[in-house]
């Protein structure tokens, strides 16, 4: 077997599922799909740690607990003066990772605002029993206002007013379609078993789906021959799945993405397809399955077309480090010489300018927010 290839449970949910197919090939979409989210094994399934130093990668949850206090200042902003005082409040986080996001944000929550806390439900909409084991001991002291469920059951229920839902790097990583432009045509990646050399190979076959076709013919950027670009039909779809649940209140997702002019422009040849392990970098899909992170840039351009056909009636988009000024974070910097680097002044000051720093992530990622009012 190739020592290159991942866990052997997820390279034959592979193998199984492209020998099930006529032609022996299945899209890079369900490709990526297998290799993140099959069961047990799955990147995000598995129970190795994702974030952090013993993980493969770091998010904005690691960096402090600004950004959790952050959107708490956000949300209190929009609730300010606005509800009658017993009507319940939820906030509704999609993928929570170990915790710490939520965390700190309820934790800031309970300090600014405690009646609105005191009328807070916050739901965490996590499908790995591993990870919702890191953020039931992370929010052990706000057990009494957080529950946990699955998307299935929480789609299920009615629409609710003064609902926040908040997703921080989940749309990058939902499975992509990988169309590459050649030759005056546009073609689909596939993905297929090659048992001799046993290695998985990327083929290149018409497109077959009439909503990817009709994404490429909303689209208004020309591509250059060869080029290659993703498709997340996948996240198009979940804004019109939570908007049904949202009566009033609003959705943030935090990302890297960019408008769809950037991220399919000539200098994205490649597209944006990125895999990560061990904090390495690299954009080979085709090794490690269930062993790394993949993940592309989130289109926001077809995000905000989705949420206004979902009926948002408002959005907006900004840098990170727009939103987190907008929020107040140049207050929270502290004037305070202190020889000590490990003092929490210094650690805090510290964090924050890492999220500030355009050569960190304050201009990759974004913030989008859509709004029913």
């Amino acid at each position: 077997m190739n020592n290159q290839l991942g866990h052997p449970d997820v390279v034959k949910a592979l193998i199984k599922a492209i020998q099930l197919e006529e032609n022996k090939a299945i899209t890079f979409r369900d490709y990526m799909d297998i290799c993140l989210y099959s069961e047990p094994q799955g990147y995000y399934r598995n129970e190795s740690p994702k974030i952090g130093k013993q993980g493969d990668f770091y998010t904005s949850s690691s960096v402090g607990s600004v950004m959790g206090e952050m959107v708490a200042a956000y949300i209190c902003a929009q609730l300010h003066n606005e509800i009658p005082n017993m009507e319940p409040i939820h906030i509704v986080e999609w993928g929570g990772g170990n915790g710490r996001l939520a965390l700190h944000l309820i934790d800031e929550m309970k300090r600014i605002a405690p009646a609105i806390y005191a009328r807070l439900t916050y739901t965490i909409i996590e499908s790995s029993a591993y990870h919702r084991g890191l953020q039931r001991a992370a929010l052990e002291e706000h057990a009494q206002i957080t529950q946990f469920t699955s998307e299935a059951e929480w789609f299920a229920e009615m629409p609710q007013a003064h609902v926040f839902v908040l997703a921080n790097e989940l749309l990058d990583a939902f499975p992509v379609h990988r169309i590459r432009y050649k030759d005056l045509l546009f073609n689909e990646s596939y993905v297929t078993w090659q048992e001799e050399e046993q290695i998985f190979q990327e083929i290149w076959l018409p497109i077959s789906s009439k909503r990817i076709l009709d994404c490429i013919r909303r689209s208004k950027v020309q591509w250059s021959d060869g080029q290659i670009g993703e498709i997340n039909l996948d996240a198009e779809e979940w804004f019109s799945h939570v908007s049904k649940r949202i009566y009033s209140g609003s959705c943030i997702v935090i990302d890297y993405g960019d408008i769809e002019k950037e991220l399919y422009a000539s200098h994205r040849y490649n597209g944006t397809l990125m895999c990560y392990r061990k904090h390495q970098a690299h954009d080979n899909p085709w090794i490690h399955q269930g062993e790394q992170d993949m993940t592309s840039h989130v289109n926001f351009s077809s995000c905000q077309t989705a949420a206004h056909e979902s009926g948002f009636s408002f959005c907006k988009l900004q840098t990170q480090r727009e939103f987190l000024v907008e929020q107040g974070i140049l207050q929270r910097l502290q004037n305070h010489f202190d020889p000590n680097p490990f003092s929490d002044v210094s650690k805090r000051n510290r964090a924050i300018r890492q999220l500030l720093i355009s050569d960190q992530m304050s201009e990759l990622f974004k913030v989008f927010i859509a709004t029913k009012d």
